[in-house]
């Protein structure tokens, strides 16, 4: 595979010439006669014997010695040819598969939570992302003739064969850049003759095939700077956690002095004041050769240098590693490992801070008190379904306690009372309102799975009697809970659960009327989801953690560019959950009225949850912009301490952490419900302080159809049934059961409201509502009337007008009231029921005359006919 860092460089490749092999041998010049030696010659320096001696031995050795060095220099050929018959092609060094490291990123991309690597990590850079410090620090301290040679440097290799002959060791380096490059690319560590052959024989067909500052990439990027660690980008990131463009001259310099024998000079190592002391040789290098100036120089001595906490390289661990396991189910194992991709992740930084530090701040306090060693935090944003926060547990490095188990995503635990409110939403749906009256006293439901009475009690073992929806949810009372559930079915609930998301539910009759209280098993990750579908009115979001992943050339392969997104609940049902959860009014009978379920000015719906063992603790809530869950508990499934409930031990990490997560964001409310209440008491919220009857004011018993309004008054009557006396439990809406229709629960609720009712002495006033109904108001005294005067279309032409009535009736006439097109005229209240009239401003015409008789007690009749007005006009 051709790596990106390589075929993006837009840079011609230097051209060599072939170096020319063939030149002109010149004739031996003439051996010039010797000299007399008793001439006038110059005075010769050897004897004859000497000169003749020293010819032969010439003569003799001089073929010798030729034959040696070219047998010399066939042996070197010959060498040379042999050890490079198999030598890779200089193209493998870009052809070759390289293993890159993976990246995972925040959602801006600028903060590396983790990087994925398999045997080595390694993030590819170019050659302009390094800084020039960098780069000119490397070639002084490495190969200061790098850009003047042609792959290796005689002078260099003999320098070092000298040392190590006379020092007796092969300490000594004389590699220039490129053969590093071949060494650590292409060929292995050996150190023996055959291998510097091979390297000689790559570095000058690779200086040949590439430009100085292609080698000088590449190189970057093949440098081993210990451990799994390969490249300036790795190491910049692994040893300072930052890119390498942003290194200063300082930790550079670090850099450069390390790759020399990173081991040696680790600075988790015992030999730091010997990098120090390297890394300001490197800095005086770049000082003297004007690569940077001596205030630079001096300042970068200076710096103190602040390299990365070994565990902390991780960054939202848990988060982290989920998404690497995601990475690998999708690309491959390999991929994932060595595939240099770049993952741009849904996390918020800043909110992935907050979220360490809450848990962090109340982690040794609930372990001192409660017992409780581990908590768990997730947010997700209820607009997109993306996760903004998650931490899986207290401390991902806390081997001893299974720090690394994630909790968020893998952890199945009872959610206790925090899963209250998809009931709730069930009874709404079914036509039950948050004004419905629930009695809160013990009650008995029938066996259960373990052929136990399942009789449920509330958290602290009071009876509050009845109480509306809003209460019981508010304040988390499990009672009223149980009856609700019973009310509209679990098997109804865990089907809306499995469409809010949740994967955890089997079989309904597992769990029966205990669902309610936490009976089943959740996620955290899909619990905090369902509670950001509330955040969204009902609208579910798939859960999304990776935005974006780019392969090692920056092309795409994923990309989140739409949200999917389901309506799993009605609007209007989940503002009126949320006006119940973030009523603090509400809770605070309970929960007292500066409880950690509120934001201050900042809207948000809440609610708790705690296992009756006291295992898990939790808090769920929302803001518009924002839901999160918190889970405190025991990895080993222990219980806490008692008391260690979800609003003591949860709720303070999920305040802490909402308003440092929201802190910088608008304040934003929740839409008002438009709730429509139905027409019996028991939906409408009579029963909560007593029954609601109308009575009739005359007899004092109940109202009919005839009693007439002005007789009807409604009492409070300090009794009441249970709601099953109203409602039939699938269908409240509908008429009031007879009692054939009755539940099979009813009996038991029935009871159970009757004896609270009378161990609370509501009736020790004697007042107690009637059985019988109104026997004043009836059609036998009714009133009889009749009109005599005017007759049905009676024309009358003069004034005044007159009107004639009868009436009589069984409890007497008290008055007879006259009207005129339904304009009251007047009254009379003794017989005859004779009444005068002056018209003024009534036209000719058509008119209707009205009377209506009462008794003592407003029975009454009315009568009426029709007549012609036909008066003189004045002229």
């Amino acid at each position: 595979m051709v790596q990106d860092w390589i075929i993006n460089i837009k840079m011609p490749i230097p051209h060599f010439k072939k170096p020319n092999r063939s030149w002109r041998q010149n004739p031996q010049p003439p051996i010039k006669p010797l000299r007399d030696p008793l001439s006038a010659a110059p005075r010769q320096r050897y004897s004859a014997t000497q000169f003749k001696r020293r010819e032969n031995f010439f003569k003799i050795a001089l073929p010798y010695a030729l034959i040696a060095m070219a047998l010399g220099l066939l042996f070197v050929l010959t060498a040379f040819a042999w050890y490079s018959r198999d030598l890779p092609r200089p193209d493998k060094i870009i052809d070759r598969t390289i293993a890159q490291t993976t990246g995972i990123f925040d959602r801006t991309g600028e903060h590396l939570l983790f990087e994925v690597h398999g045997a080595e990590k390694r993030t590819i850079i170019k050659l302009e992302d390094v800084p020039e410090y960098v780069k000119w620090g490397t070639i002084l301290t490495e190969d200061k003739n790098f850009y003047q040679h042609e792959g290796f440097d005689l002078k260099g290799i003999a320098r070092a064969v000298i040392k190590d002959v006379l020092t007796a060791s092969s300490a000594q380096g004389g590699s220039t850049l490129t053969q590093q490059l071949i060494k650590n690319a292409l060929l292995s560590n050996e150190k023996v003759i055959s291998r510097k052959i091979k390297e000689l024989v790559l570095a000058y067909q690779i200086e040949r095939k590439f430009s100085k500052d292609q080698i000088l990439q590449m190189y970057f990027n093949e440098i081993p700077y210990g451990s799994v660690v390969y490249g300036i980008e790795s190491a910049s990131q692994y040893y300072f956690n930052k890119a390498a463009k942003d290194l200063t001259i300082a930790e550079g310099a670090t850099l450069i002095a390390m790759a020399k024998a990173p081991s040696h000079y680790s600075p988790y190592g015992q030999y730091v004041d010997e990098l120090l002391s390297r890394k300001d040789f490197v800095i005086g290098l770049l000082e003297q050769d004007s690569k940077i100036t001596a205030d630079q120089a001096s300042q970068a001595k200076a710096q103190k240098l602040e390299f990365a906490k070994r565990e902390n390289t991780i960054l939202a661990p848990h988060f982290a590693i989920d998404v690497r396991e995601q990475l690998a189910k999708e690309y491959g194992q390999k991929t994932m490992e060595e595939g240099g991709l770049k993952v741009i992740t849904t996390i918020d930084f800043d909110m992935q801070q907050a979220a360490e530090e809450a848990v962090s701040f109340y982690a040794k306090q609930n372990e001192e008190k409660y017992g409780a060693t581990n908590a768990a935090l997730v947010a997700i944003d209820p607009k997109t379904g993306e996760i903004m926060a998650m931490v899986g547990s207290r401390d991902y490095f806390d081997m001893e306690n299974d720090g690394n188990f994630n909790v968020a995503t893998m952890g199945k635990r009872q959610p206790g009372s925090s899963f209250k409110p998809f009931v709730y939403a069930a009874g709404f749906a079914k036509g039950y309102t948050d004004k419905t009256t629930l009695w809160d006293v013990v009650t008995k439901f029938g066996k259960g799975a373990n052929n136990k009475e399942y009789e449920p009690h509330d958290y602290d073992l009071k009876e509050r009697g009845p109480v509306s929806v809003r209460a019981a949810l508010a304040g988390s009372l499990n009672i009223p809970a149980v009856k609700m559930l019973y009310l509209v079915g679990p098997e109804n609930v865990i089907a809306r659960a499995r469409a809010f998301g949740y994967t955890t539910f089997e079989d309904p009759s597992r769990y029966g009327l205990s669902l309610v209280l936490g009976g089943a098993e959740v996620r955290l990750i899909e619990h905090t989801s369902a509670f950001a579908t509330f955040a969204a009115e009902g609208v579910k979001r798939e859960i999304v953690s990776i935005l974006k992943v780019e392969d090692n050339r920056g092309g795409v392969m994923q990309e989140k560019k739409d949200t999917k997104e389901e309506r799993v609940m009605d609007a209007e049902i989940v503002r009126e959950l949320t006006d119940i959860l973030s009523d603090n009014a509400a809770r605070t009978p309970i929960f007292g009225a500066g409880n950690f379920l509120t934001l201050g000015d900042r809207p948000a719906a809440a609610k708790t949850g705690t296992t009756n063992d006291y295992r898990d603790a939790w808090t769920m809530g929302y803001a518009p912009q924002l839901a999160a869950g918190v889970w405190v508990g025991n990895n080993d499934f222990s219980a806490m301490k008692r008391g260690a409930d979800g609003s003591v031990v949860a709720a303070p990490i999920w305040n802490r952490f909402m308003r440092n997560a929201l802190k910088s964001k608008a304040v934003e409310g929740f839409a008002k419900p438009t709730i429509v209440y139905p027409d019996k008491p028991a939906l409408r919220g009579d029963l909560e302080t007593g029954t609601p009857i109308k009575i009739d004011r005359a007899s004092g018993l109940l109202a009919t159809d005839l009693t007439p309004p002005s007789f009807v008054e409604e009492k409070i009557f300090r009794s009441g049934h249970s709601i099953l006396y109203y409602v039939k439990k699938d269908d409240p809406l509908g008429p009031e059961p007879t009692p054939e229709e009755r539940d099979a629960q009813f009996n038991s609720w029935e009871e159970s409201v009757q004896g609270w009712i009378k161990k609370q002495k509501w009736n020790s006033d004697g007042a107690t509502p009637p059985t019988e109904y109104d026997n004043l108001h009836t059609l036998e005294n009714k009133p009889s009337l009749t009109i005599i005067t005017p007759t049905e279309n009676e024309t009358i032409k003069n004034t005044p007008l007159t009107f004639q009535v009868t009436a009589e009736a069984k409890r007497g006439i008290t008055r007879v009231d006259f009207y005129l097109d339904n304009t009251p005229l007047g009254s009379i209240r003794e017989a005859p029921y004779n009444f005068s009239y002056n018209p003024s401003g009534v036209t000719n015409g058509f008119h209707t005359l009205k009377a209506a008789g009462f008794d003592d007690i407003d029975n009454s009749e009315t009568v009426q006919v029709n007549f012609n007005l036909f008066l003189p006009t004045t002229q």
